[in-house]
């Protein structure tokens, strides 16, 4: 080295430094990208994405062929400091070439370069793989030697090298994706997205309409009241039975019953249950993303839900698990929570005992207990146990509930008041 200049020393210093910044800025560059939208821009036939997703196959030997060039450089720019600060300040100048170096490095190879990459990694890992491409080819005997000597390493102190890590999202994360992306996503559709991650949450007993709210015709009845109620019926199914709804014998469309109606000849009890379809049978507790892919398979739009014991709990349509993902259709014939729910100005909220608690918890942030029941007034009985009486005030989880209608041994409307420290928590 004696017969190379000072000068020509401090420029291949400087260049060291600036190769050491390549090498770390392309390791944060490459590790800090965005793995999900690299794909899909590689699909889309991105060049520089489709460069760095082949290099992202092996982060190992990535990452070996990164701190190999890094640490190579780095080890020649500390030899070379060396020599230039004794030609400069003697003996002293190791001690100084050592502070500026240390300070040089830290700042221009690793803090800088390393803060721009995970800013900006695109613009950091794609026109680096431009030449990490064919180095890691040249080097690849180097590459494979460090990486055989590591594993070999973790595998003496009992770490596993083969087991490869999943990029596989967890639902979980994928929801807070679809929370972090309100930006980019409608809330109307954060709020579909979300829903259907919801669907295995929630079963049909918490949507279906309950056993006392299902429409259906007495088949025995006199035939006047059954073309009365079929002239009449809102629903496009009802549920034909006899005496019982556990006796039920067939699920009839209203308009298949209007066309006979026309053609009075065959408007008889015995051509309405031919034209029913057989009933089809739904168990108590089933997910809602279950149960959406059976009505699909089968070919199905309504079920009548059952318990263990085989009697009829509710009936549930495909539009109510629908109407868990979209909204409330507008055609629904069941009020709407706006109309069971009215909020005051103390920060109190009226509610009908028909409302449904999950929707409640769902719409206002809050945690009332849903695992038991289905409504308010189920909740309430669940809780206390006993029919309560007007004017009976229940504390449940921090919120203070008084009860100001109960009518035909039903709670009909309660007065919810959170307190102050649930406000605050939902808040933050």
């Amino acid at each position: 080295m004696e017969h190379v200049s000072t000068s020509t020393l401090i420029i291949t210093l400087v260049v060291m430094i600036l190769v050491s910044a390549y090498f770390s800025g392309s390791e944060t560059g490459m590790m800090t990208l965005n793995r999900y939208k690299l794909r899909h821009r590689a699909k889309n036939g991105h060049r520089g994405a489709r460069r760095v997703e082949k290099l992202l196959r092996r982060p190992d030997l990535l990452i070996s062929l990164v701190l190999i060039g890094n640490n190579l450089v780095n080890i020649l720019a500390s030899a070379l400091a060396t020599i230039v600060g004794m030609r400069l300040y003697g003996d002293a100048g190791v001690a100084i070439a050592t502070g500026v170096l240390t300070f040089a490095v830290l700042i221009f190879a690793e803090v800088l370069p390393k803060t721009f990459a995970a800013l900006y990694p695109e613009k950091v890992a794609y026109p680096s793989s431009v030449l990490l491409g064919p180095l890691k080819i040249i080097m690849m005997p180097l590459v494979w030697l460090m990486n055989t000597i590591t594993h070999l390493l973790m595998r003496m102190v009992g770490i596993k090298t083969d087991s490869a890590m999943s990029a596989a999202l967890s639902k979980e994360e994928l929801r807070t994706i679809v929370y972090e992306s309100r930006s980019l996503i409608s809330r109307r559709n954060q709020d579909m997205l979300l829903s259907v991650l919801d669907l295995e949450k929630v079963n049909v007993d918490d949507i279906m309409v309950p056993r006392n709210e299902v429409v259906g015709i007495n088949i025995n009845d006199e035939w006047k009241s059954i073309a009365r109620q079929l002239s009449h019926s809102p629903h496009g199914r009802i549920v034909l039975y006899r005496d019982s709804l556990d006796d039920a014998v067939g699920m009839l469309r209203v308009r298949e019953a209007w066309r006979m109606m026309t053609e009075k000849k065959e408007f008889t009890k015995e051509n309405l249950l031919r034209a029913a379809d057989e009933i089809y049978y739904v168990p108590e507790g089933t997910p809602l993303n279950v149960q959406l892919v059976k009505f699909q398979r089968n070919k199905k739009k309504v079920g009548l839900v059952v318990d263990e014991y085989g009697d009829i709990k509710g009936l549930v349509t495909i539009e109510d698990i629908l109407e868990e993902i979209v909204g409330d259709f507008t055609t629904s014939m069941s009020p709407s929570l706006a109309e069971e729910v009215m909020p005051q100005n103390d920060g109190s909220v009226l509610i009908e005992g028909s409302a449904n608690v999950r929707e409640i918890n769902k719409a206002f942030n809050w945690h009332l207990p849903e695992e038991e029941a289905r409504t308010i007034n189920g909740m309430l009985l669940e809780v206390l146990e006993e029919i309560p009486q007007a004017g009976t005030r229940v504390h449940i989880n921090h919120y203070d509930i008084d009860i100001l209608d109960v009518q035909d041994n039903m709670v009909k409307q309660i007065k919810i008041t959170p307190q102050k420290s649930i406000k605050e928590s939902v808040g933050r």
